[in-house]
């Protein structure tokens, strides 16, 4: 292994409930990296774009491997663009004894660095984020059938558009889930969700349980 890929940089490392995708309400061991190649308009997680810590994965691996949470997750910032993400990724694998370990991307990075045994959870950009061209289109034909696509949308245009691409790429048909998520100060989750009752999208209306629950 090269040396920098013992070591990751790291924003912080915490238990809490998982809020996002199908895996929403279980105990979550939460690895989020530091630094983002994107600036999405409604970011929540500004505070991941310096430059984090140096931490030993062997370490980080290892406190999942004492914990008991049911799954790890690991974000950020955007973690495919650490060069120790795979080396992550496949040791918290090794140490959580089956428990899966899910990888939350903002798909503007190629998906086929997420080991096969890890679950992608893809943000698809929609217009409203601004980063809407720095998607890898290319990522969609890589999605795996345990993989999950997200789209945060922030009005009507955005629903659109989202629309349209679930449609194009079938995704439903591709992956495990795909998610529609409300920016809910411009949107509200029972708006979006009147939304794709009308449109008959067989897709998940998801808003971010951890902020109901007021937890981490």
């Amino acid at each position: 292994m090269r040396p920098e890929s013992r070591s990751v940089q790291v924003t912080e490392v915490f238990t809490s409930i998982q809020g996002e995708s199908t895996w929403a309400g279980l105990p979550c061991f939460f690895v989020r990296l530091s630094g983002c190649n994107l600036r999405c308009s409604y970011c929540d997680t500004k505070h991941a774009y310096p430059q984090g810590r140096v931490t030993s994965i062997a370490s980080v691996a290892a406190r999942f491997a004492r914990g008991t949470a049911a799954l790890a997750e690991i974000t950020g910032g955007e973690p495919l663009a650490q060069p120790g993400f795979r080396a992550l990724a496949r040791s918290l694998l090794d140490a959580g004894g089956g428990r899966p370990v899910l990888v939350e991307t903002n798909g503007s990075l190629d998906l086929s660095l997420i080991p096969d045994r890890a679950i992608a959870i893809m943000d698809i950009k929609c217009p409203g984020s601004g980063e809407s061209a720095a998607m890898d289109m290319e990522n969609l034909k890589r999605l795996r059938p345990h993989d999950e696509v997200k789209f945060v949308i922030a009005d009507r245009k955005d629903f659109t558009w989202a629309r349209g691409v679930v449609r194009k790429y079938s995704l439903t048909e591709c992956c495990h889930a795909v998610l529609f998520s409300p920016v809910s100060e411009s949107l509200s989750a029972g708006k979006l969700a009147s939304w794709v009752l009308d449109s008959g999208l067989p897709v998940r209306v998801q808003v971010q349980l951890h902020k109901v629950l007021k937890v981490k």
